[in-house]
């Protein structure tokens, strides 16, 4: 576990630097607008979290779990949120602290892994926002034991996470087009291929990642006892499964 965590905290600093999609913090325009109250967020590529998901903004506290990068958490904060970015990567979390120090925004960071909140006491959240990151982790359990316990009575999150039939392809084949089913779900980097063959695929410095089941995913939510109130679709140009099915879904929950 301690060396996944550190390959995907070595990863996304690496991705900072390379200047990745995930890592650009959202413009100056961008905030302005979130102060004015006109703001929309990502839990998945493509399509923005649907208005009504939101609770009241101003002085709501806002766990961005896993979500550095300069994108979620400056916007929230500017739209009135007190928020706090919890990531684990220090790159990442720079990119919040510059887009805070650029708009004049208060944001607090932290780093550390999304399955371990025993940072927060009980009940610290209004909301917490997951945008796709699960994928990274190779547990989902503690992660939605967590979540529940650090959110308020009647606290909202939301999730984003992948289909997992995403990862049943041969990877080198699915980059051509062509969809050859070779792996058994759920899939992971570590034992689904070799070492060797991940390094040929992905390079050396990729983040490994983890497959999960719609069971581990909604019903783990459930199972934590979260209620789902909202759920959503989406797909992304870059996934060439697109053309026949959604690549990512998000769930909206609820602590009763």
């Amino acid at each position: 576990m301690d060396d996944i965590f550190n390959q995907n905290r070595i990863a996304w600093n690496m991705k900072v630097k390379e200047k990745n999609e995930w890592t650009i913090p959202v413009s100056q325009s961008e905030v302005l607008s979130a102060k004015k109250g006109e703001f929309h967020i990502y839990l998945t590529p493509s399509k923005p979290v649907p208005k009504h998901w939101f609770p009241p903004m101003k002085g709501c506290d806002i766990l961005c779990l896993a979500v550095g990068g300069g994108q979620q958490g400056p916007i929230l904060a500017a739209a009135g949120g007190n928020v706090t970015v919890f990531d684990i990567s220090s790159g990442q979390l720079e990119q919040d602290r510059m887009a805070a120090e650029r708009d004049g925004l208060n944001i607090n960071t932290i780093e550390g892994n999304m399955a371990d909140l025993s940072h927060f006491p009980d009940a610290s959240f209004d909301l917490i926002v997951n945008p796709i990151s699960n994928c990274f982790s190779p547990n989902l359990i503690p992660i939605w034991q967590e979540t529940y316990r650090v959110l308020r009575k009647s606290g909202y999150m939301m999730v984003g996470f992948v289909n997992p039939i995403s990862y049943v392809f041969d990877e080198e084949k699915y980059q051509k087009g062509e969809f050859v089913v070779r792996h058994q779900l759920p899939y992971s980097d570590i034992t689904s291929i070799s070492e060797e063959e991940r390094v040929q695929l992905f390079g050396v410095d990729d983040p490994i990642e983890f497959s999960h089941t719609f069971e581990s995913q909604i019903g783990g939510q459930l199972d934590a006892g979260f209620q789902m109130i909202g759920f959503f679709e989406d797909g992304w140009k870059k996934e060439k499964i697109n053309k026949y099915l959604p690549s990512f879904f998000a769930t909206l929950l609820v602590k009763p």
